[in-house]
């Protein structure tokens, strides 16, 4: 098989059909084209040893344990998931624009008006919007580098991000953190770090503080949640692991939100981990732990409400892990060359956005020209 043409393989892969968001579902896909690319480096090699093959011999066949079958029925008996034609409208907008943000920041890097290092989170829309569109304004959260479009999630004005980007004292943090160091104390969003794992703490500490101002101040109105957004490269870090701990001890109302795009800057998620399934450590602390196809925003919707409204009764954290993708390279700076084309094709074909904009036209939510009339907004 050649390496740099999957064709054939990805042909057999697709040819199964949509697989609904299924668990496992996409790392299915990464798996099978490293598992074809080390059968490819053993082969080279005149069948020398035969480790790399077996370091990512997975069986992701079956449908994780912990999750949800629930969900799987839940999605089958309401298909359409409960959501009316504002609320869908409403979804559409936040994911273009956040799109159309991202697209507009490039433009401006490679036009050198724009310093520094930029991610963008063109790709992985769903999980912002999903989760972010369900709080309220007391609710805070915290993000790593990659978070323009949970700034915008979170009502930070377009213009108030761009100026940061620009690094002028309009800007959200007065011009001073830049694309990665966004932050507003109007909107509760406690700022994005640049060092993975290091948000995490502090979203954790935000929902002690909730906590304590209810339990033992007796405010009774504070019934704030707080969400930590984070990569799957973050999970393999200790901060990672005792927040885990700490917010089950406590019951923290806290939600960690694991956007697995299958890889830290270039490192494979199945190269780095040895317990790929990221969503299965939230048991072993105590809390449920739920996988969601996270190129569906309905989906993440569905598992944001419950994991949200159970941090907001009191009844302690969510790990949730979102398997999403990034349309571009780690950063503008990556001229993003280690991804197999057969692997960026086939999540490009699952845009978010697209999918959304089908779900809303062939229920009857929306047509051709509502959706068009927010493109052009």
């Amino acid at each position: 098989m050649n390496w740099r043409n999957l064709g054939a393989y990805a042909d057999c892969f697709l040819s199964l059909g949509d697989t609904g968001g299924q668990p496992g579902s996409l790392i299915n896909f990464s798996a099978t084209v490293l598992m074809a690319r080390n059968k490819k480096i053993s082969k080279r090699n005149n069948g020398g040893s035969d480790m790399r093959k077996k370091m990512f011999f997975f069986q992701f066949e079956s449908p994780p344990l912990i999750w949800d079958r629930r969900q799987e029925s839940k999605s089958k008996s309401t298909p359409n998931l409960l959501i009316t034609k504002k609320e869908g409208l409403e979804l559409y907008e936040d994911m273009v624009l956040g799109r159309a943000f991202e697209d507009k920041c490039a433009k401006m890097y490679y036009d050198r008006k724009m310093l520094g290092f930029v991610h963008l989170y063109n790709g992985q829309e769903a999980v912002s919007t999903g989760f972010i569109r369900l709080l309220k304004q007391q609710d805070s959260i915290v993000c790593t580098y990659r978070d323009h479009v949970q700034a915008l999630s979170k009502g930070v004005s377009a213009r108030a991000v761009m100026s940061e980007l620009l690094g002028k004292a309009t800007g959200c943090s007065r011009g001073q953190g830049g694309s990665m160091h966004i932050f507003s104390r109007k909107h509760n969003m406690l700022g994005r770090f640049a060092f993975i794992g290091e948000g995490i703490p502090i979203a954790t500490g935000a929902a002690f503080t909730s906590k304590y101002k209810r339990e033992v101040l007796k405010e009774a109105d504070c019934g704030h949640v707080s969400l930590a957004f984070f990569g799957d490269g973050t999970c393999n870090n200790g901060q990672f692991y005792e927040c885990l701990n700490m917010a089950a001890l406590w019951k923290l109302p806290i939600v960690f939100v694991v956007e697995n795009n299958l890889w830290a800057i270039g490192m494979s998620h199945l190269r780095a981990t040895s317990v790929p399934q990221i969503y299965k450590k939230g048991p072993a602390f105590g809390m449920p732990g739920v996988h969601v196809d996270g190129m569906d925003v309905l989906k993440v919707r569905e598992v944001a409400k419950e994991a949200i409204g159970r941090a907001r009764r009191g009844e302690g954290p969510t790990l949730v892990e979102c398997e999403t993708y990034r349309f571009r390279g780690h950063s503008l700076a990556d001229p993003d060359k280690l991804r197999d084309p057969a692997e960026k094709a086939h999540y490009a074909a699952r845009d978010p956005i697209t999918a959304l904009k089908k779900y809303l036209i062939e229920n009857s939510l929306a047509n051709e020209a509502d959706l068009k009339a927010i493109d052009k907004r």
